[in-house]
C-alpha cells in the first residue's frame, strides 16, 4: 500500500473534497423537494369529487325513492331536496291555492317547465333547493296532515324552523310568513326513467 502524504486526507487523495460533499448533498436535498411540491401541485389540476358536486350536475336515481319518501343531495353547495310524491300529496295542491302568496308562482324562481301546479316537469317527482327565500334556513319536510305543532289546517309541506315559514308540497310559500317567494327550482332534466340530472336542463321542451 501507498503511504500517504503527510497533511493530506483520504478524500483529497481521490479528489472527493469537503466541499464536493456540500455540493452533492444540496443537489439532492434540493432535487427532493421540488418532486415533492410538484406531485401535490400536478394533482390539483384534477377536479375533486366535491368539487365537481359544487360546479357540475349532479345524478340521483330516483328508482330507489319510494313514494311519499324525500332525499337530500348537494348541489353548488345547496341542498336539493326531491320527493317522490303520491297520490295524495298531489291531490292536496289544489285545495289550498287560496292561501298561498304565489300560487302560479309568477314572481318564483323556477324554469319554465315547472311553471305549473305541481312545479316539476313530472308531477309525481319534486325538486327544489332546500332553502328558504326569507333568510337561508333549510326548511324541514312536514308531510303529515294537521299535526298538533302546525295547526288543523296544515295540508303538508315544508315547515322552516328558523322564522315559522311554511310551503306546501309544491314549495309554494302561504300568506302571512316571512318567506316572500316559493321555493326555487334548479335546472334539471330526466335522462332516462330511472335517472335524474340536476343542474342541467339541455333537451327538456
Amino acid at each position: 500500500m501507498a503511504p500517504l502524504v503527510k497533511g493530506c486526507s483520504v478524500a483529497e487523495s481521490t479528489g472527493f473534497t469537503r466541499r464536493h460533499f456540500l455540493t452533492v448533498a444540496t443537489l439532492v436535498t434540493g432535487g427532493a423537494g421540488v418532486v415533492g411540491t410538484a406531485v401535490p401541485f400536478v394533482s390539483s389540476f384534477n377536479p375533486s369529487a366535491r368539487a365537481q358536486a359544487l360546479g357540475g350536475p349532479v345524478q340521483f336515481d330516483i328508482s330507489k325513492l319510494e313514494r311519499g319518501a324525500l332525499a337530500k343531495v348537494e348541489w353548488r353547495g345547496r341542498p336539493i331536496y326531491i320527493v317522490h310524491r303520491t297520490e295524495e300529496m298531489l291531490a292536496s295542491l289544489g285545495k289550498d291555492e287560496a292561501l298561498l302568496r304565489d300560487p302560479t308562482s309568477k314572481e318564483s324562481a323556477q324554469p319554465s317547465y315547472a311553471t305549473n301546479e305541481h312545479r316539476s316537469l313530472r308531477p309525481e317527482f319534486l325538486v327544489l333547493e332546500g332553502v328558504c327565500t326569507h333568510l337561508g334556513c333549510a326548511p324541514l319536510p312536514r308531510f303529515e296532515v294537521a299535526p298538533a305543532d302546525l295547526g288543523p289546517n296544515w295540508p303538508g309541506g315544508f315547515f322552516c324552523p328558523c322564522h315559522g315559514s311554511r310551503f306546501d308540497l309544491a314549495g309554494r310559500v302561504f300568506q302571512g310568513v316571512p318567506a316572500p317567494l316559493n321555493l326555487p327550482v334548479p335546472a334539471y332534466r330526466f335522462v332516462n326513467d330511472n335517472t335524474l340530472l340536476i343542474g342541467s336542463d339541455t333537451g327538456n321542451s
